[in-house]
């Protein structure tokens, strides 16, 4: 018999909460081994699964089904904080997302603070974190700190630190004016081994705000013998606990594109609140700040107005106007133009309304925003991703009940041609 892949999921984080909340002291996982280069690269999926459950069961949550990404959270489960270090337990960390290629550790990226999980971090105690991490990479890949500056004219919004070395590669950032005064943000350090795969790891290196251009998009796009068309290789995340479902989409959406913002960075720039209502008119205006920021350009193709139809929209001087109604067929033909160039959309629907396959719902009524990566004109079926981590990456919905389900959808286009 085979069992409802929703129930397996609540049943498998039940016990692993239930496995966290029996122990004695709270749960702590040190990161050391993701972080002493370079003899981490060598580390396996199979290696990192069997050394963090030997610490405790339940300490991350695989990303990915073929077990490419892994995330590991001071709050990954409700209820329960774990304890997150390294460099001996010098430093906490917020999160870490851990990424694999080709049986081998490829890219680790740190979450040192971010006010959206932190709350607060003092001047002094970011510098110091700042200067421990720094000499620590400065010793493990035996290479000097290259200052790395903010440039909003590419689209480049944190400053820092960078290291590069046959060890490997580090880059220690934080959000513009952090060391000098501004409010912190975030400290975020990312990791690469020597020639990494993948647009994180290329972005490390970028002097632009992408290191994927516009014309080059249209490869990720796949046709299968079912009709499925659709983009074959967009990341992955979680967007936790919080309601991020914008920052958790739109980070996907800039990997994917080459730009190494993560949610929190997103988030704060977008200026999200998790606690506020995610309506399609707040998402739109959350867009609207991200935008030109990151060297993209925000289309919003359609918004549900105040009379129930879905419309076109133009923003002038921050001033929104309703213009010509979106059909059926012009939400279709707008879907499936931008895909066959290899754009993914936006989506904010109104979950609860429709079936989807697989019918898997950690979230099943109110406002949300997922992605659609493609569509298939013989099943009349949509295809969507969202932001929930492994068994999420690909899903589809009749062509109908998406339109009829929806308050709006957008497009974020790298203007880097």
């Amino acid at each position: 018999m085979i069992r409802n892949p929703l129930t397996l999921g609540l049943l498998f984080f039940a016990t692993m909460a239930g496995a966290l909340k029996a122990a004695d002291a709270p749960a702590s996982a040190k990161l050391d081994i993701l972080t002493t280069l370079p003899g981490n690269w060598n580390l396996t999926p199979e290696a990192f699964e069997k050394h963090f459950n030997e610490q405790h069961v339940g300490l991350f949550r695989w990303l990915t089904k073929d077990h490419t990404r892994a995330k590991l959270s001071r709050t990954l489960y409700a209820n329960i904080e774990i304890k997150l270090s390294f460099l001996d337990e010098n430093i906490s960390v917020e999160e870490a997302v851990v990424d694999f290629s080709n049986g081998k550790l490829n890219l680790v990226t740190l979450s040192i603070f971010n006010r959206g999980d932190g709350g607060g971090i003092t001047p002094e105690d970011f510098k110091n974190r700042q200067m421990v991490i720094g000499k620590a990479m400065s010793s493990r890949l035996a290479s000097k700190a290259v200052a790395r500056q903010a440039n909003r004219q590419q689209g480049l919004l944190t400053e820092g630190f960078s290291w590069d070395s046959p060890a490997g590669s580090a880059l220690l950032e934080s959000n513009e004016g952090a060391s000098t005064g501004s409010k912190i943000e975030f400290l975020r350090l990312r990791l690469a081994r020597p020639n990494a795969v993948g647009a994180l790891a290329l972005a490390m290196k970028s002097t632009r705000g992408a290191s994927t251009r516009l014309g080059e998009l249209a490869t990720n796009v796949t046709r299968d013998a079912d009709g499925n068309v659709f983009i074959r290789n967009m990341p992955m995340v979680d967007q936790g606990n919080k309601g991020y479902c914008l920052p958790a989409s739109t980070q996907r959406i800039f990997e994917y594109y080459g730009i190494g913002a993560d949610m929190h960075q997103i988030a704060q720039v977008a200026e999200s609140d998790p606690a506020r209502g995610t309506n399609a008119m707040a998402m739109s205006k959350e867009l609207d700040k991200i935008d030109f920021r990151f060297k993209t350009r925000l289309m919003i193709i359609a918004m549900r107005g105040n009379g129930g139809g879905l419309t076109e929209v133009k923003i002038e001087k921050d001033q929104y106007f309703v213009g010509k109604p979106v059909d059926e067929r012009k939400f279709v033909k707008s879907i499936k133009s931008l895909i066959d160039d290899g754009i993914p959309l936006l989506w904010a629907l109104e979950l609860g309304r429709f079936p989807e396959d697989p019918d898997l719902k950690p979230q099943t009524v109110g406002g949300h925003m997922r992605i659609i990566i493609g569509y298939n004109e013989k099943s009349g079926k949509t295809i969507f991703t969202d932001s929930w981590g492994v068994g999420h990456e690909f899903k589809t919905i009749n062509t109908g009940d998406a339109y009829n389900a929806s308050q709006g959808l957008f497009a974020l286009k790298p203007t880097v041609r």
